[in-house]
C-alpha cells in the first residue's frame, strides 16, 4: 500500500482504493510468478515513470524480483514478464491461440486460424525479437519499451500479450463495431487467493461466443492444463479455481 500511495497516487493523481492497489499487487506478482505474461494497467492516470518507480519500490522491498518490463502500446502500459510473454508468443506461433472474427461485416462470429490473419504471424514474431533483445541486460531492474503501428489491431495484440487461449479480431476497414451485440458469450474466469481475508485475485477474465465453444473446447483445455501446470509449481497464491458463465450484453467494447 505505501508502495503505491508514494508512486502511483503522486502530484494530480488520486491513489487507487486500498482494494484496488491489493489487487494490483497480486497481479504483478501473478505476472513475476509466471501465471500469466502480463497485466494491462488500468488503475488512474499513472504513467511510466510512476509505474516505473512502484515496481522497483516493490523490488526494494523484497516483494519481487528484477526483471520485469514496462510496455507501452498506443498509450497502454503493460506490466510484462518478458521470459513468460516469450514462450507464449512462441506458442502462439504453434497454433496454440485460436482467433475469433467478430467484424461487423459478418452476422456471425467466425473461427479464424492465425494464417487467415495478414500479417500478425510476423508481429508476433516481431514482438518476440524485441522481448528476446531486452532479455540480454538482465541486471535491469525494471526496463521499458514502446511499440505500436498503426495498423495495429490493439484488441487482437492484447488479447494474445495478456495470456488469453481465444483472442478477438475484426477488420480495421470498418472500425472498431462488432457482430457481438445480443450474442451469448461464455466468460471465463480464473482466480486466486492470496492475502488472508482478501478477495481472490482475478488472474483471467475473456470470453468466447457460446456458438463457438464446441469449436475452441481444444483450445481452453489446453489453456486451463498449461495454467494448472503453473499453478502447482509455485507458492505465492493458492486456491485457482475457472469457472464460466454465459451472458448476453446488448453492447460488447472491445
Amino acid at each position: 500500500m505505501s508502495s503505491a500511495q508514494q508512486t502511483l497516487g503522486t502530484g494530480k493523481r488520486k491513489c487507487p482504493p486500498r482494494a484496488t492497489c491489493l489487487h494490483l499487487a497480486g497481479e504483478v506478482l501473478a505476472v513475476a510468478r509466471g501465471l500469466k505474461p502480463a497485466v494491462l494497467y488500468d488503475c488512474n492516470s499513472a504513467g511510466v515513470l510512476a509505474l516505473k518507480s512502484y515496481l522497483e519500490e516493490l523490488q526494494r522491498l523484497g516483494f519481487l524480483k528484477p526483471g520485469l518490463h514496462i510496455l507501452e502500446i498506443g498509450e497502454n502500459n503493460l506490466i510484462v514478464s518478458t521470459e513468460y510473454a516469450c514462450q507464449h508468443l512462441e506458442q502462439t506461433l504453434l497454433g496454440t491461440v485460436a482467433f475469433v472474427d467478430v467484424s461487423c461485416s459478418q452476422p456471425h462470429p467466425s473461427v479464424r486460424s492465425l494464417d487467415q490473419l495478414l500479417g500478425l504471424k510476423s508481429l508476433i514474431a516481431d514482438i518476440i525479437t524485441h522481448f528476446q533483445g531486452l532479455q540480454k541486460d538482465v541486471s535491469l531492474g525494471v526496463s521499458y519499451s514502446k511499440l505500436h503501428s498503426p495498423d495495429w489491431n490493439l484488441c487482437t495484440v492484447f488479447g494474445i500479450l495478456l495470456g488469453y487461449p481465444v483472442s478477438y479480431t475484426f477488420d480495421l476497414n470498418h472500425g472498431d463495431d462488432n457482430c457481438l451485440t445480443m450474442t451469448p458469450l461464455r466468460v471465463f474466469t480464473a482466480r486466486i487467493s492470496w492475502l488472508p481475508d482478501q478477495p481472490p485475485i482475478l488472474l483471467y477474465s475473456f470470453s468466447v461466443p457460446e456458438s463457438l465453444f464446441p469449436a475452441l473446447r481444444n483450445f481452453l483445455s489446453a489453456w486451463e492444463k498449461e495454467l494448472r501446470t503453473r499453478f502447482r509449481a509455485q507458492n505465492a497464491f493458492a486456491d485457482l479455481s475457472i469457472s464460466s458463465e454465459v451472458v448476453i450484453l446488448p453492447a460488447v467494447a472491445l
